[in-house]
């Protein structure tokens, strides 16, 4: 139960670090590219994890076998990277998108990537989709239509398709960071993950951008946030979360990130929003939960068997 509790906050904890770093990611366009954002947020936050992984270690007494450990070593590098490869093309494609779009919107159009959960899995993993997400999605279709098409622009931004393919890359990300989260250390493999972003982000950010030491500097505030809470804690937090809250509960939980974005951007960025806009909003938000909603089947009540008498002294 305390388990559960204190997962729960940690999600809690990750929606509202996640919502308020759309605000950080937006305003760090005005500085740097989006790679060159990536690529040091990244580093840092999978720096700023070795000292609690450090600390950990002194702790606690490592009593595993040599070949245990090898083999969770084994299990770790591959969470970490295939965890990385996914977050890599998400964080990049999202990035990007935030040099064109008001934090609110990307908040909104990234958190679908909770409806993109049971399609993947449908597709990929032959899961069946139950009758209300398929409702979600319609909903979730009709609420971006009215976030996103403008008849005055000739239909749909181009960043706004770039960002719900950002958002399957999220859903990717999520199933495998619930199918490793039983098997690693969340520290561990958050550190490992971020390494591997922050890695594969360097070629890209010399081969198109130009960075200079003077404008890292003047980005150092949504950078630092972006780096040490966004990916060294609030990441972390995730995969805690994920370990000990169910998948539904853990869902509906980090989808108030896309309400945290667009508090952020009308409170910091004082970004605002038409009634149109605020309608889709409302429709994605409901689409969203609407998707992780179990209903209860009706159960067919059986008159139930004769029973023997009970053996004296026995408990039912």
């Amino acid at each position: 139960m305390k388990n559960k509790l204190l997962a729960n906050i940690a999600l809690f904890l990750t929606a509202l670090t996640w919502g308020l770093s759309f605000v950080a990611q937006r305003a760090g366009m005005d500085y740097v590219g989006p790679f060159t954002f990536n690529a040091i947020r990244s580093i840092i936050g999978g720096f700023s994890l070795i000292p609690v992984i450090s600390i950990v270690k002194l702790m606690q007494e490592d009593t595993r076998t040599k070949e245990v450990r090898h083999e969770q070593h084994v299990t770790l590098a591959k969470a970490g990277i295939l965890c990385g490869v996914a977050l890599f093309l998400a964080m990049s494609i999202q990035q990007y998108c935030m040099l064109y779009s008001p934090a609110g919107k990307a908040g909104f159009i990234t958190a679908l990537y909770i409806i993109y959960v049971p399609l993947i899995s449908m597709l990929f993993l032959g899961q069946k989709l139950s009758n209300n997400v398929k409702i979600s999605v319609v909903i979730a279709v009709v609420g971006l239509y009215l976030l996103c098409f403008k008849e005055n622009t000739g239909g749909f931004s181009y960043y706004d398709v770039l960002l719900l393919i950002g958002a399957f890359f999220y859903g990717v990300h999520i199933l495998v960071v619930n199918h490793f989260s039983q098997k690693v250390n969340a520290v561990k493999t958050s550190c490992v993950q971020f390494f591997v972003v922050g890695i594969l982000s360097l070629p890209l950010m010399f081969a198109f951008e130009t960075p200079t030491m003077a404008s890292i500097v003047e980005c150092k505030v949504p950078i630092l946030y972006a780096g040490i809470l966004t990916c060294g804690v609030a990441y972390t937090l995730q995969i805690y979360g994920q370990k000990y809250t169910a998948p539904v509960i853990a869902t509906l939980i980090l989808c108030l990130e896309s309400v945290f974005a667009v508090i952020g951007g009308v409170i910091i960025l004082h970004e605002t929003m038409t009634l149109r806009e605020i309608l889709g909003c409302t429709l994605m938000i409901s689409a969203v939960i609407l998707s992780e909603l179990k209903f209860p089947k009706k159960e067919v009540l059986q008159p139930l068997p004769q029973e023997e008498e009970p053996i004296a002294g026995s408990v039912r």
